[in-house]
């Protein structure tokens, strides 16, 4: 009895509990991977003002960044990420929350030395020099307490108007064709995979309807009917008395 006990509930929980609660979701969506980045030497870095230590590599012709210990880069509306600067690209499904912090205009000013009307004698670091000291910098906020990110006479924007400029960009980014392009596949992929849950679960929810209704769990459910102690199907009901309280049944 007890197994079968076990094995109903076991049969009860696979057809009510759907697949994602169980074993997690995991969704594969074939997405391609960026071109390599072919490069005689790694590239050296710059930090762009107004953002938490976020670096570019100037002097490649793609947008390359360095966040938070990874190398970021955007592509045909998708952004990817990797612990190397021309290797190991993987697609990372949102946008990095430092992109809108960064200025679109960033190269005419890299090529200027001009900051919004300041002279910027920014630094170039190169990527031994990045590796070992990007996380001191980032805890003590190196660039912009001491060095004002080589900005001359540069004062940071309050976080006000950091906020305000961060969502222009956002709602400009998501303007962009390529980024559309991008958005409208996964958009439907995702339609189609919640219709696929609700039919699941439909499904399920009928199979254990069905299940419900199988005599022999039926006779399981049932609830068990036992006769108080002492009492005798013949002659009628017998009373024992009992000494030192109620007596306990076990079966």
């Amino acid at each position: 009895m007890k197994k079968l006990l076990l094995w109903t509930t076991f049969l009860a929980l696979a057809i009510v509990i759907p697949v994602p609660a169980m074993a997690g979701v995991n969704i594969s969506i074939g997405i391609p991977l960026p071109p390599p980045i072919i490069i005689p030497a790694p590239p050296e870095v710059i930090v762009m003002p107004d953002t938490d230590d976020v670096y570019i590599a100037p002097d490649l012709d793609v947008d390359v960044y360095f966040w938070d210990g990874w190398w970021w880069r955007p592509w045909e509306g998708r952004w990817y990420r990797s612990h190397y600067y021309d290797r190991g690209w993987a697609y990372y499904n949102s946008v990095p929350r430092f992109y809108y912090d960064v200025d679109p205009g960033w190269r005419g000013y890299y090529r200027s030395h001009i900051w919004h009307g300041h002279r910027w004698d920014y630094e170039r670091i190169n990527h031994d020099r990045l590796q070992h000291d990007w996380r001191g910098w980032h805890n003590g906020r190196y660039w912009e307490r001491r060095r004002n990110w080589g900005v001359q006479g540069y004062h940071p924007r309050p976080q006000h108007q950091r906020e305000e400029i961060r969502h222009q960009r956002q709602e400009q980014y998501r303007q962009r064709p390529e980024v559309q392009r991008h958005q409208q596949p996964i958009q439907g992929q995702q339609r189609g995979f919640q219709g696929q849950q609700r039919e699941g679960m439909e499904s399920r929810h009928q199979r254990h309807e069905q299940f419900q209704q199988k005599p022999e769990v039926q006779r399981h459910q049932q609830p068990r009917h036992f006769e108080p102690h002492g009492q005798q199907h013949q002659g009628g009901p017998q009373h024992q008395e009992s000494h030192g309280g109620h007596e306990e049944h076990r079966n």
